[in-house]
């Protein structure tokens, strides 16, 4: 059993490494990413130039999500954003949520594993583009964390896990000292007033001169944060000057008013350590900032942390796709923005409130709530739904007076019941629970009831497109054979893959025909487009190419007449199509093609070629269209490779070198297993895979023996 002192000497180990490596770098912030267990979600370990409040937003982050860390990770190489506007570009989510000037890498932590990843950030001041010397002491300091983390593996293979991420000091870990008498002295010599904050936006020094101006003893605001201890100052604007400075290392300033009339300019120039503070009045100094606008608001602001959380989130909930996206999000970027320990997203549904998703509820209770009325009295859903208004319900007692037997079935503390309404049409319902008692701030319940609406959008654009997935899905699946015919002489391993993106449903088809007892064919194709059209047309090809070739007619004149079919028919879509005719009486394969990439051939010694196929035109532009036969030996042991263009098209590579890196694999690859090796032709193109096309891959092995 491993004492008392050793995960924390690996947690110190690690801090150490990572502490050195953002100093050396000369980053302003530093973050330290790793994989969950499941490998799902990136989870912040380690922070440093930042307080932990400004990373809430990306405390976890889906490994599948547009953003550096996940990029870093998933495609294993550094991520490097130079600005900006590079930042808008790549990452407008990003940018949303972070919209200051900063350069960042984002690196993959790899070692015997991925750990995760490493955020760095420096203020846009640094050059655009990072030298090979600064790239390659980032993959050293990288390869260094994954050495660590090996060395502090828990039993289960991993590193331990922290609830919150750590935060450590800055450079060398010295805390900011009190200031010496002859720098005080120095301070209140100055016209004006002079302050210091640390990175948590706290006073940590007050001339009397700044006292004066902001109209506090110096002794009653130490400690404390200025838009919570004037009240005047309590304005998103000024606190997203604060974060600009603590983010950017530069310089920023802004102008507010001391009411009743006295305008003050507040410059503040920051470094790693903290923030200094100048104010003078505004009658005696030039201001740089321009005015902001006199409010009457009498409502407390939002937090500018949770403005910016908000917006981070919005941007997340435009992105999902289904509704298990919708559910995912909600529970792993949702319920920690605002401390939640319990989730239950509901669907209306035919009257009844249908639960799509949940976390931290026993399955006893979900299905007590599953199925409820949506205008139930049992818990305040069916008020929040018919109302549209939210319930926030503190303390069990709240709930316990109104809905008696509700706290009984999860045991929960505290409650939010957020209604998902569109346009006066309810949605479902989002509940976030507590497993202690809570207050909800107005500030809170109106950031929250915010997002329900843009949950509700979500969540109504997710079900229509899993309504329109589903049908397209069964048509597609109805139009691919179930099962492939047994075949003396053959054997056969067949994949259908779709795009991981858009309606996943596309074109591609393949398909195997006995043809008596001495010959069979073997048939591949790719309709153009991604959508239902494309899998109609997919199921029409594939039924003229059965017909006619089970009518007796050689490879050509099956392309041919299924030619003459789509012209007719004018579809507005062209299809590739490859069609392979075995014939065993005379050990030969005839091989014709409609603009569709060759076949691979393995030879049993293990020598792999391209097949030189001539090819016609696509299938539904020329009725007259004539397609060249060509004939290879049809040899023992003889491996037939047949694939849709989805398996070796790549942005900015050549086709044809695409194809040479297929036959390649295939040469290396174990073929005594042909699900095996279909495996291995898929290669990173596989089920957890992401994919921009179709992919069907037809693999075929002749021998008498077998």
């Amino acid at each position: 059993m491993p004492s008392a002192g050793e995960p924390v000497a690996g947690v110190d180990a690690l801090d150490a490494v990572f502490a050195e490596t953002v100093r050396r770098t000369g980053a302003s912030i530093g973050a330290l990413y790793l994989l969950t267990p499941d490998e799902r979600m990136l989870r912040l370990d380690v922070l440093s130039g930042v307080p932990a409040d400004f990373a809430a937003p990306w405390e976890r982050v889906p490994v599948t999500a547009p953003a550096p860390v996940a990029d870093a990770v998933r495609e294993d190489r550094l991520v490097w954003v130079g600005g900006r506007g590079e930042m808008a570009h790549r990452y407008p989510r990003t940018a949303m949520a972070l919209p200051y000037p900063l350069a960042l890498a984002a690196v993959p932590v790899t070692g015997s594993r991925t750990w995760g990843a490493l955020l760095l950030m420096w203020p846009a001041t640094r050059p655009s583009q990072m030298s090979s010397r600064e790239r390659h002491h980032v993959l050293s300091s990288c390869r260094h964390l994954a050495r660590v983390l090996e060395d502090a593996a828990g039993p289960d293979g991993g590193p331990a896990s922290a609830v919150r991420p750590r935060v450590l000091p800055y450079g060398s870990g010295r805390r900011p000292m009190g200031p010496a008498m002859a720098a005080a002295d120095f301070a209140e010599r100055l016209p004006g007033g002079s302050c210091a904050l640390d990175l948590e936006g706290r006073f940590t020094y007050i001339s009397s001169g700044a006292g004066d101006l902001l109209g506090r003893d110096a002794g009653q605001l130490l400690g404390t944060l200025p838009w919570q201890a004037l009240p005047w100052l309590d304005d998103p604007t000024y606190e997203d000057r604060y974060r600009a400075a603590v983010i950017t290392r530069e310089p920023v300033s802004f102008t507010a008013c001391r009411p009743p009339d006295r305008w003050l300019d507040f410059f503040l120039y920051p470094d790693a350590s903290g923030i200094s503070v100048r104010i003078v009045p505004s009658d005696t100094h030039a201001s740089t900032a321009p005015e902001p606008p006199r409010s009457t608001r009498t409502v407390t602001p939002a937090r500018v942390g949770r403005l910016y959380q908000l917006t981070h989130l919005a941007a997340a909930l435009t992105e999902v796709v289904g509704v298990q996206d919708v559910v995912d999000l909600v529970a792993d970027q949702v319920m920690p923005a605002f401390s939640a320990q319990g989730l239950v997203l509901s669907t209306a549904e035919e009257g009844r409130l249908r639960i799509t998703g949940h976390r931290g509820y026993t399955r006893r209770a979900i299905e007590r709530l599953d199925g409820l009325p949506v205008d139930t009295d049992f818990t305040p859903a069916g008020r929040a739904l018919a109302t549209g208004i939210p319930a926030f319900f503190a303390h069990p007692e709240e709930m316990r007076r109104i809905y008696p037997e509700a706290p009984l079935i999860s045991g929960k503390q505290a409650w939010a019941f957020l209604p998902l309404i569109i346009s006066g049409r309810p949605v479902g319902c989002c509940i976030l629970s507590y497993d202690h008692p809570r207050e909800f701030p107005a500030e809170e319940r109106a950031v929250m009831t915010s997002l329900a609406g843009l949950i509700a959008q979500a969540l109504d654009r997710a079900r229509l497109y899993d309504t329109k997935h589903a049908l397209a899905h069964g048509l597609q699946q109805a139009l691919l054979p179930r099962a492939l015919p047994a075949v003396n002489g053959l054997r056969v391993a067949a994949r259908y893959l779709p795009a991981t993106r858009g309606m996943e449903i596309g074109g591609d088809f393949y398909d195997l025909l006995r043809l008596g007892g001495t010959a069979a064919a073997a048939v591949i194709g790719d309709v153009q487009g991604h959508n239902v059209a494309a899998a109609a047309l997919m199921g029409q090809v594939r039924t003229g190419v059965h017909a006619h070739a089970t009518h007796g007619e050689p490879p050509d004149g099956v392309l041919a007449a299924t030619n003459r079919l789509l012209t007719d028919l004018e579809p507005d879509l062209f299809t590739s199509c490859l069609y392979a005719q075995f014939d065993f009486a005379r050990g030969r394969l005839m091989l014709a093609s409609a603009g569709h990439p060759p076949p691979v051939l393995r030879l049993a010694s293990g020598e792999t070629r391209i097949a030189e196929v001539r090819p016609g035109p696509l299938l539904g532009i020329d009725p007259d269209a004539a397609f060249p036969v060509t004939s290879v030996p049809l040899t023992e042991g003889l491996t037939v490779v047949l694939y849709t263009d989805g398996l070796i098209e790549a942005p900015g590579v050549d086709l044809e070198e695409s194809i040479a890196r297929l036959a390649h694999r295939l040469g290396r690859a174990d073929d005594r297993d042909l699900d095996l090796l279909v495996d291995e032709l898929l290669g990173a193109y596989g089920a957890g895979g992401k994919r921009l096309d179709d992919i069907a891959l037809l693999v075929l092995r002749y021998g008498t023996s077998g």
